[in-house]
């Protein structure tokens, strides 16, 4: 079969697309090992004789899979992304022991654990803002325009414009960009491609301490001391706003 390339940006709905593509491949030695960009920090992120790669990785490599591959990303209002990442690694962290927190892997959820939101988002060293940057600030844009989960620094020096522009570049090399909250068409893409029902809308794996359809964005504001900084979290939205306006316009969901 021609392979299939899930995109899985964080906070997504991924976990069930996944999960729901691996039923659909069959054999789990035909699916990618690779699911985290940080797997393979020298080597490559998808590795050549697979049917399905998915995961939170870069895609600098998606030219090297045959043509008639099938590259698709979901994408989420960016505010409710931000905020749902930001409550599930509090959840994370919550769960660990002092000692687990303690370990360099775990820096992030030490961090929105012990920090205030204010001083999450926006205080620190220089190194981990440039983590926050990477991981929340406009992520689509930087993911489609760099091909990259942590790509923000290459776009350094261009203007919002360009990097839009850039962005809408990336996604046009993609079959499919998809919402969360109208997963239909996805379930007739892939049900075209295998020939069979596709179910995805409403498979909610990771959901969190949350009513289901609840809003977590308010919930997020509500966690700051400040009302600037919580002003200045949602300009990590503004470039994804009309990012998504743009490519889910047209798409008929």
């Amino acid at each position: 079969m021609s392979p299939i390339v899930f995109l899985h940006i964080p906070k997504t709905a991924g976990q069930g697309i996944h999960a729901a593509l691996e039923t659909l491949v069959g054999d789990p030695g035909r699916v990618s090992p690779v699911r985290v960009h940080t797997q393979c920090r020298a080597g490559s992120q998808m590795p050549p004789g697979y049917d399905l790669y998915s995961g939170h990785i870069d895609w600098t490599e998606l030219d090297t899979l045959p043509p008639d591959r099938f590259a698709f990303t979901v994408l989420r209002d960016p505010r409710e992304r931000i905020a749902s990442f930001y409550f599930f690694l509090l959840k994370e962290a919550r769960a660990l022991s002092p000692e687990a927190l303690a370990r360099p892997e775990n820096t992030g959820k030490r961090a929105v654990l012990e920090l205030s939101a204010d001083d999450y988002f926006f205080g620190g060293t220089p190194g981990w803002q440039t983590f926050v940057r990477d991981h929340y600030d406009n992520f689509y844009t930087t993911y489609l325009a760099t091909r990259r989960m942590r790509g923000r620094q290459r776009l350094r020096g261009l203007s919002e414009a360009e990097r839009l522009d850039r962005a809408r570049q990336g996604a046009a090399t993609l079959q499919g960009i998809y919402e969360v909250d109208r997963l239909q068409r996805l379930e007739q893409d892939l049900s075209a491609r295998f020939g069979r029902p596709v179910a995805l809308a409403g498979r909610v794996v990771n959901a969190g301490e949350h009513v289901r359809g609840e809003r977590r964005w308010p919930k997020l504001l509500a966690r700051f001391e400040s009302d600037a900084s919580a002003a200045r979290l949602a300009e990590f939205t503004s470039l994804d706003d009309a990012l998504m306006a743009d490519l889910l316009s047209s798409d008929g969901s």
